[in-house]
């Protein structure tokens, strides 16, 4: 599973890619605007910090606006996937991103017909979004696992990103149910290493070493 970290905070990008467990970033434009930074600037730093892809938004809903800014953020790097809303014209630029050569990312799905609409468009990666699923009492992880089911019948290459992940327990629920990345804050990220039986074991292995004098 691929894990992504969804900021814009190019500190905490940079502190997590030194882990080596980033494997892209995603963004939207409310996160990019609390840099305070043009967006382009933000962008390409992000791109130059995590090789992998960097899901950048367009702000336009119609297709000649969506194409001509998803070409646009294109050019900022090679690892620019242009994010597109789920919406007719969002499908029909998807198409010709993608058959242009331009990783794309469509966002804000909510349903499985969705998942199966933006597949179809060329879709480099569909982005269920788990946790606004679960503030209306829908099962978010049952979307991950009907989209799963889906592409693996048809062979679809389309990535499954679970988007609005909140918790620990989302991330391995998506793991579990099948898709293929998980985008997270930086906070939920850091929060997969921690269990109180280890913080104890690390403790009790330290004093022990400490009484017997051991250094290595």
């Amino acid at each position: 599973m691929k894990f992504f970290v969804d900021t814009a905070d190019t500190g905490d990008i940079a502190e997590l890619a030194a882990t080596g467990l980033i494997d892209g970033v995603t963004t939207n434009p409310s996160l990019i605007a609390k840099s305070g930074r043009p967006f382009a600037d933000v962008v390409k730093e992000i791109c130059e910090i995590v090789p992998g892809p960097v899901s950048a938004e367009v702000v336009a809903t119609d297709y000649d606006g969506m194409i001509s800014e998803g070409r646009k953020l294109a050019k900022i790097a090679d690892n620019v996937a242009v994010k597109l809303p789920l919406t007719l014209e969002g499908l029909k630029a998807c198409r010709t991103l993608s058959d242009d050569g331009t990783m794309v990312n469509v966002t804000l799905c909510f349903s499985a017909n969705q998942a199966l609409l933006a597949a179809k468009a060329g879709a480099t990666f569909i982005s269920p979004f788990i946790g606004r699923l679960d503030d209306i009492n829908v099962d978010g992880m049952e979307l991950i696992a009907d989209i799963r089911q889906i592409y693996d019948n048809y062979l679809f290459d389309t990535e499954i990103l679970a988007a609005s992940i909140r918790t620990a327990n989302h991330v391995k629920l998506s793991a579990l149910a099948g898709a293929d990345v998980a985008t997270m804050p930086p906070s939920v990220i850091k929060g997969l290493v921690k269990h109180p039986l280890t913080d104890k074991g690390l403790e009790t292995f330290l004093a022990d070493a400490a009484k017997a004098g051991i250094k290595v």
